[in-house]
């Protein structure tokens, strides 16, 4: 129900604050922004997400589909299972499941969006087939999407070339910054989950992953930050992201050539489904982004911004980083709202200035959290999400306080 209220508060919100603008403001064109803006949202989220979404599932389901029947998938659970069988008491040990989350969170960190989305809608529907409530988001569900919205990655590739592109004198500097920050974000939203799933933190196996993966990220900063260069820091970045996705794609195929697999029947197999669920999220995302535009569009947000401004200004604080508030509140429900915002930001701010490194931390630090629910959701049927979207903005605040901090310390 929470994402039946969000969703339909923003028409409503919209709606009033576009009011308030013709009756007080005199602006007779509000109505038709928020209406144009409708129809173009409908057709970006067939057009421009649906459709080629659908081309990227077909490749990838196939490929999973390859791996899994040469027995890479249980081969990933089993060494995973310890961790994933105390934080997912409800998903049984070796289940394919525990393989396709692996797959996900590791694309997303190493930044590998195409090959993230179809490795988490498996595993979205992995974890279906053990709901007991199929209409209703199970605790297992719920973890892997809250974790899923912290956004955890190593290496923010599309910012540092969005930088690139518009000039930046050092593209990779908000490397390390974005790293902190998306940490902090996962971090805070897997104990928070812990706690309401009365996961025990405290046990053996949780804290030592929990604390070698945190001495992994300490020991890539320190590396990339005392033996590389910015511009070398970038290089290997993009380098072993393509290397670590066309290596997945030879190794799922050389492994079924030698378990003697048709890898490429094998192959149709697992794409077949790439079409079907990218028609089945079509009503989902289009329903979500058409309500975005709506309270983009009204203007609400800008009001959000300044009403944060002053609030801040009132409390004392310094308010250097209030220009970059748009695009932290758009971060939760429209990635490319929140990239347009980070571009604009950068333009009007300077791509160097403060505002500029801020905002393209913020758009590194988290994952588009609304988006993310409805696209995964909606792609097994779920629509009582119980608790998942407050975690998930939890995780989004987590991450943007992290990096104000992060942005103040390295570059204020």
């Amino acid at each position: 129900m929470a994402l039946t209220y969000l969703w339909a508060g923003f028409f409503i919100v919209g709606f009033l604050a576009a009011l308030g603008q013709w009756i007080f403001l005199g602006d007779t064109e509000v109505f038709k922004k928020i209406v144009d803006g409708t129809f173009e949202s409908a057709k970006v989220g067939v057009m421009d997400i649906a459709l080629p979404l659908a081309g990227v599932m077909t490749l990838w389901l196939g490929i999973l589909n390859v791996g899994e029947k040469a027995g890479f998938i249980g081969t990933i659970a089993k060494v995973i299972a310890p961790f994933f069988s105390r934080i997912f008491p409800d998903v049984p040990k070796n289940h394919p499941a525990t393989g396709h989350m692996v797959m996900n969170f590791s694309a997303n960190f190493l930044g590998l969006d195409n090959a993230a989305t179809p490795f988490g809608l498996k595993a979205m529907e992995s974890l279906q087939s053990l709901n007991p409530v199929k209409d209703t988001a199970s605790n297992a569900q719920i973890m892997f999407l809250v974790l899923q919205t912290a956004g955890l990655t190593l290496i923010p590739l599309t910012v540092m070339a969005q930088r690139a592109v518009l000039g930046a004198q050092d593209p990779s500097d908000i490397f390390i910054p974005t790293l902190i920050a998306t940490y902090a974000g996962t971090l805070v939203a897997f104990l928070a989950l812990s706690f309401k799933q009365r996961i025990n933190i405290l046990d053996p196996v949780i804290f030592a992953w929990l604390g070698g993966m945190t001495l992994f990220i300490l020991g890539i900063v320190w590396y990339f930050s005392h033996y590389l260069t910015r511009t070398e820091i970038q290089q290997v970045s993009k380098v072993a992201s393509n290397l670590v996705l066309f290596g997945i794609i030879v190794l799922f195929l050389v492994g079924g050539l030698v378990k003697k697999i048709n890898v490429y029947e094998a192959f149709i197999e697992g794409a077949k489904g790439g079409i079907q669920t990218s028609l089945m999220i079509i009503p989902y995302l289009v329903g979500m982004l058409v309500a975005i535009s709506v309270l983009r569009n009204s203007g609400v947000l800008g009001m959000i911004v300044n009403g944060f401004t002053w609030l801040f200004t009132q409390m004392g604080f310094n308010t250097d980083f209030t220009p970059s508030l748009p695009t932290a509140l758009m971060k939760s429900v429209s990635g490319s709202g929140a990239r347009a915002m980070m571009i604009d930001a950068m333009k009007t701010y300077g791509v160097d200035s403060f505002v500029g490194r801020l905002v393209s931390i913020l758009q590194g630090s988290s994952d588009t959290t609304l988006y993310i629910i409805a696209l995964y959701f909606g792609s097994v049927g779920i629509t009582k999400t119980r608790y998942a979207v407050g975690f998930g903005l939890l995780a989004d605040l987590a991450g943007v306080i992290a990096a104000i901090w992060v942005a103040y310390l390295f570059f204020h």
